[in-house]
């Protein structure tokens, strides 16, 4: 890319859900200068990088990639940030895959490796993009995806899977399914300490030594997964905040451009436009 200043301030998002089982989500994004938070999601992240490299850490084990060789495999409930490294930023495209296409017991496949050097698995995926930017073309994206789903599992099946001890910590797994149910409602500290019969602070000790980030950190990425899913159904921000447990539209947009680059509302006219497909997917570009 083009080492000019208007370059190095240029963020550009893409985002939509397209109407083919098992992606939740397409999402391009041109980063020059953005670091996401800690967070996790409850689908699988399927990324390729077209330009620059990225450096992020996943179950606090730090990573890097560069170029366009490598495919990036995050798994569902691992908690993950990443970070630009150079001037120019990096261009990447992601599929956010539900786990009908891979199930969550691959997981502990999926941790220790999350940088694939797969030149025929990229073709795939690039194939795969190309179609889901076509209206018209959903069979032949799933077709696609059928293929990717079939070589990822390839992978995953030669790696031995990590040993459960981190699972089996019995207060943040409770902790955890806590907050699943109450994502949008939240709950207090004090209330999920005597639910669990544990000290607050013990509790929160747990959590973080378990899955790598506090609970507050996790409940706000959880929320952000959902408030993406309502805006990509095109509902607006103000009612989106409430609706995902945030106090309000401006506390929404606080979090929302931290983890996704860019405010809901740009997300929200993306998705709406690129839903429409072909052409009207490259007029999507939401510019910071």
């Amino acid at each position: 890319m083009p080492g000019t200043g208007s370059d190095r301030t240029r963020t550009s998002v893409r985002a939509w859900r397209p109407p083919v089982p098992g992606i939740a989500e397409v999402f391009h994004a041109h980063f020059t200068d953005h670091a996401y938070p800690a967070h996790t999601h409850d689908t699988w992240d399927l990324m390729i990088l077209d330009d620059g490299s990225v450096d992020f850490a996943l179950d606090r084990r730090r990573h890097g990639a560069a170029g366009r060789a490598a495919v990036l495999l995050l798994p569902p409930g691992v908690p993950h940030d990443g970070r630009t490294v150079t001037p120019s930023g990096f261009r990447k495209r992601n599929l956010y895959l539900d786990t009908s296409v891979l199930p969550r017991r691959l997981t502990g496949r999926a941790v220790d490796a999350p940088v694939i050097g797969d030149a025929l698995l990229r073709h795939r995926i690039e194939q795969l993009h190309a179609a889901l930017a076509r209206a018209g073309d959903e069979f032949e994206a799933e077709s696609r995806l059928a293929f990717i789903r079939e070589r990822l599992h390839f992978h995953l099946a030669a790696r031995r899977p990590r040993p459960p001890e981190r699972e089996a910590n019995r207060l943040a797994t409770g902790l955890r399914e806590l907050l699943d149910a109450r994502i949008t409602a939240g709950l207090s500290l004090q209330d999920a300490a005597a639910t669990l019969h544990a000290h607050p602070t013990h509790l929160i000790r747990c959590f973080k030594q378990t899955y790598g980030l506090p609970p507050h950190t996790y409940l706000t990425g959880r929320r952000i997964e959902r408030a993406r899913r309502l805006l990509l159904d095109g509902h607006r921000p103000a009612d989106v905040a409430t609706a995902a447990g945030f106090h309000d539209q401006s506390h929404l947009n606080r979090h929302f451009t931290r983890h996704v680059g860019t405010t809901p509302a740009r997300y929200r006219r993306a998705g709406a436009v690129s839903g429409e497909g072909g052409d009207a997917a490259g007029r999507a570009q939401q510019r910071g």
